[in-house]
């Protein structure tokens, strides 16, 4: 090899090092950029696939969000129809009324009152060392808020139902819930402000 060519040679490697680093600088990049997408990508999809409960609305216009955290309020009382358990929670300001007497006191519930019974397809216990009916699927929240402006004809009180599908894992607005047993069957207890159950003793 001539010195000219050899000169050459030698100035080419750096050259082409330099430019493999580039090379190699911009595949990382890239590669980082494809991640950090399809981590995005990945990310939206869960969000577009987890069921935010609380954007539904019943028919009769009661919002799940009036509810929010209801998972955590106080229970009043339970109870068993058929094969259904059912346990009936109230939030704290139904809870004071509660406390303070009403309604066997003669008062009304206030305002902004709400009470969910929540309930659960039942099983036979496998574990307990005496026959026992546990919950096995949850299957609904039934609702009801208290709001004299918005509900002046069933007495202040607004009725919703909000299915639970486990399969799917999603709640759905009952298209019956207006007429699913709210105000017709609770204008039996009208004399307790439509309430059936009492705070239990505890």
């Amino acid at each position: 090899m001539t010195e000219p060519t050899t000169k050459f040679a030698a100035q080419e490697q750096p050259e082409q090092r330099i430019e493999a680093r580039g090379a190699a600088k911009r595949l990382a990049g890239f590669t980082t950029i494809a991640a950090v997408v399809a981590v995005l990508v990945a990310l939206a999809a869960v969000a577009v696939y987890a069921q935010d409960k609380y954007s539904l609305t019943s028919p009769g216009g009661i919002a799940f969000s009036d509810f929010r955290g209801y998972e955590d309020w106080p229970a009043v009382s339970s109870a068993r129809q058929d094969e259904i358990l059912k346990v009936i929670v109230a939030n704290p300001k139904m809870i004071a009324a509660y406390k303070a007497g009403v309604p066997g006191n003669g008062e009304l519930f206030p305002e902004s009152s709400m009470i969910v019974k929540l309930q659960w397809k039942q099983k036979k216990s496998t574990e307990a060392q005496f026959a026992v009916d546990v919950p096995d699927v949850f299957t609904q929240a039934f609702v009801m808020e208290k709001d004299s402006k918005r509900f002046p004809k069933t007495g202040g009180w607004g009725y919703a139902v909000f299915n639970y599908d486990a399969v799917s894992g999603k709640f759905t607005a009952d298209a019956k819930s207006p007429s699913d047993c709210g105000n017709a069957c609770h204008t039996a207890v009208k004399a307790k402000d439509y309430i059936f159950h009492p705070y239990e003793v505890r």
